[in-house]
């Protein structure tokens, strides 16, 4: 028997903030396809830079759940968790993620190819769109198994395993933007101070990235 409840909320944000970089970089990608956007070369290179560690992150969870996670899981659930069809998707992740970096790394050569940019917004629509469909069955399926068989002790284990090697100048920022204020309260007074410290001594140079690409 389990002694205490997983806190999901952690994966939930992380979750909602991969949904939401695919959704916005698939538009201003397009919007530079169409020429509704300039192209130029700082914000190719900083959608060169955001695209490769929003990739890197992507592989790095979905290879933590597959480590990690499932098995805890078959440990715990057993019969009750089928992770047939959420592993499928996660193969069907990898060649994805590698075209995106091989595309935002030609935009970045070339910005104002209208072409190149129209390639990237195309496979960016297509990891959002498995994102989307691949998270909300994650979610519906494995989370309340999550919090019937998993222990709070297991999954901190887990969480563990997403954390270790996640570059957090990138990662925190992003929560902080996709996390609610209640959200960010509550993640506040889990980590105590240093989280603040932490958001306070990346956020500028984020930030600043995020307005060379979105304007």
């Amino acid at each position: 028997m389990k002694h205490s409840e997983p806190n999901l909320l952690g994966i939930t944000i992380n979750h909602r903030s991969m949904r939401g970089d695919a959704r916005r970089f698939a538009d201003v990608t397009r919007a530079m396809a169409e020429g509704r956007t300039a192209g130029t070369p700082q914000r190719a290179r900083e959608i060169q830079w955001y695209l490769s560690n929003l990739c890197t992150g992507i592989h790095h969870h979905h290879q933590a759940e597959d480590d990690v996670l499932w098995p805890v899981l078959r440990e715990t659930a057993g019969a009750e968790v089928d992770l047939g069809e959420l592993t499928d998707d996660h193969r069907q992740l990898d060649p994805l993620l590698d075209r995106i970096r091989a595309e935002s790394a030609a935009l970045a050569a070339a910005p104002a190819d209208r072409a190149a940019a129209g390639r990237l917004a195309d496979s960016l629509a297509t990891l959002r769109d498995l994102l989307d469909e691949h998270i909300e069955d994650e979610e519906r399926t494995l989370f309340p198994v999550i919090m019937r068989y998993v222990s709070g002790e297991q999954w901190q284990r887990v969480e563990k395993a997403v954390r270790k090697g996640s570059k957090m100048g990138f990662e925190l920022p992003r929560i902080e933007r996709y996390a609610t204020p209640q959200e960010l309260e509550t993640l506040y007074r889990e980590a105590g101070p240093v989280l603040r410290l932490l958001l306070a001594s990346v956020r500028g140079g984020f930030q600043r990235r995020e307005r060379v690409i979105f304007g």
